[in-house]
């Protein structure tokens, strides 16, 4: 290397001369320049994070460069077959948990969702959440024998349709073509009523359409396959009226006449229980303040073989809190210890915030509610902003709850290890509720995360490099001699100490 080093010598001068010439005022341009570049960055990493919940040079690096400098990319896996039967277990395991369900307690979009959009001028619902429920409508008002009927036929086109204005005029022309199209009324009391009262008129009028095809459908004697779609969709839509109707009471205050409607409507039809019918019921017996129903419901729907949901979970809690928790203090229960009832209390609200950590903050009034989409997640954020839209009232009538709530609930994350790999008394949290909940909330909601992601290293890298940056150039505007002295020093210094090494 004798002749690298014998250039290195020669140039030595020239570079020397170079950097004596630069005035005080480039090393401040230079230090300066360097400190706004990586704080944009530092600005864009954080906003990419706060938005996506990753990095932005961290994902392009791994995708992009990581195959342009040889790193090994995974190949993809053939459909059906999976190399580790314990990842093909997860994968299924976290696509049953990360299911969208129906909002149980889901508002009406003219009555209720459109008059927010008219105060407000922000859209309460996603694109996503509108589309599933386009697709739920399908399944449940549609069949293959529609075409039977002229009216079932346009409606079945009606719940396709994009534009509301374009559904409620094909609703319109349904109703011209047969004025007992039960649907029709349905699409009207949804999106045309502009009032709860409204709504109601139109489900009322529905349900006598209703009946009447139910009971036609009934009596039919062809057992075959269209004939059994065709009951089916007839019997979805007599119970999807019906508990729209027990809402619309609900809501005008007739509690009493709400609640018989929904227990009628789960003794006709048991097997439904999939509509989750028991948490309308749970919610209007808690504004009635009959905790002992509330009670007996639970012990039928609160089964280790059912599954679960914030509104079982926490409204069991709640039971467990209002037995103990008007005389509840936190000074005298760490003086005596926990009674029995407490620890029970305490025990239920634990399993209660396991099962769906982002609830306490909304009860709390930590984070601010906004209207419940028509999809929920369950044990996910959109699943808390719906439960908490309609219990934080009956959480504030018990007196003390919400004290016994805030003074113990972080105390669950103190008996899971890391959430993501072991749970406690259910299946550890699934990691995909925070890109599912992005899709179901509006834009302006702040999205519950958890666990809490850790900052990106790049994030705290960029800040890094900012803060370094910003600190050399308010050096070098004070003191520029000194720092182009320094600055000379470590240019230079490092070429001077290789050239009298080689000398």
């Amino acid at each position: 290397h004798w002749k690298q080093r014998l250039s290195l010598l020669c140039n030595t001068p020239v570079v020397t001369v170079f950097l004596s010439t630069l005035t005080p005022k480039f090393y401040v341009a230079l230090t300066g320049t360097s400190s706004l570049i990586s704080g944009l960055i530092f600005i864009f990493e954080w906003w990419y994070f706060q938005k996506y919940g990753t990095s932005f040079i961290e994902q392009v690096s791994v995708s992009h460069l990581r195959p342009l400098i040889g790193g090994v990319e995974n190949s993809p896996s053939v459909p059906g077959f999976s190399a580790n039967n314990g990842e093909n277990e997860t994968n299924r395991q976290s696509l049953s948990e990360c299911k969208v369900w129906r909002n149980p307690l889901n508002l009406f979009r003219g009555a209720e969702y459109s008059r927010y959009t008219w105060v407000t001028g922000k859209e309460p619902l996603t694109y996503y959440d509108m589309n599933l429920s386009a697709q739920d409508h399908q399944t449940f008002f549609t069949c293959d024998t529609d075409f039977l009927r002229p009216s079932d036929t346009v409606m079945q086109k009606a719940w396709r349709e994009r534009n509301p204005q374009a559904r409620i005029k094909a609703a319109y022309q349904a109703l011209e073509l047969n004025n007992d199209c039960a649907t029709a009324y349905v699409l009207l009391a949804e999106e045309e009523a502009t009032t709860i009262i409204d709504a109601e008129k139109y489900f009322k009028q529905a349900l006598k359409a209703g009946e009447t095809v139910y009971r036609k459908s009934q009596h039919c004697h062809p057992q075959n396959s269209q004939h059994e779609a065709q009951l089916r969709r007839d019997t979805n839509v007599l119970v999807y009226v019906k508990r729209r109707l027990a809402m619309c009471a609900r809501k005008l205050g007739r509690i009493k006449e709400a609640v018989k409607i929904m227990r009628d409507l789960m003794k006709e039809f048991p097997l439904l229980s999939m509509l989750n019918i028991h948490e309308n019921l749970l919610e209007a017996l808690l504004e009635l303040q009959a905790y002992a129903d509330v009670q007996a419901v639970l012990a039928k729907y609160d089964d280790i073989s059912l599954p679960k949901s914030a509104a079982i979970c926490y409204t069991a809690a709640l039971l467990k809190a209002r037995a103990v928790s008007d005389r509840f203090s936190p000074e005298t229960a760490s003086r005596r210890g926990l009674s029995t009832a407490e620890i029970n209390a305490v025990e239920a609200i634990h399993r209660a915030v396991e099962f769906n950590p982002h609830v306490p903050k909304y009860l709390l009034e930590m984070k601010s509610l906004i209207l419940p989409p028509e999809h929920i997640l369950k044990r996910g954020d959109s699943e808390a902003v719906a439960y908490a839209f309609f219990h934080l009232q009956h959480w504030k009538r018990i007196e003390g709850a919400l004290n016994l709530l805030h003074c113990t609930w972080e105390g669950t994350f103190r008996m899971i290890p890391y959430p993501l790999e072991k749970g406690h008394l259910f299946y550890p949290y699934p990691s995909c509720t925070e890109t599912a909940d992005r899709e179901l909330l509006p834009t302006f909601h702040d999205v519950s995360v958890y666990p809490q992601k850790e900052l990106p290293f790049f994030i705290h890298f960029t800040a890094g490099l900012c803060s370094f940056s910003a600190m050399l150039a308010v050096l070098t505007h004070q003191f520029p001699e000194l720092m182009v002295i320094f600055a000379k020093a470590v240019s230079i210094g490092p070429v001077c100490a290789d050239v009298l090494r080689w000398s």
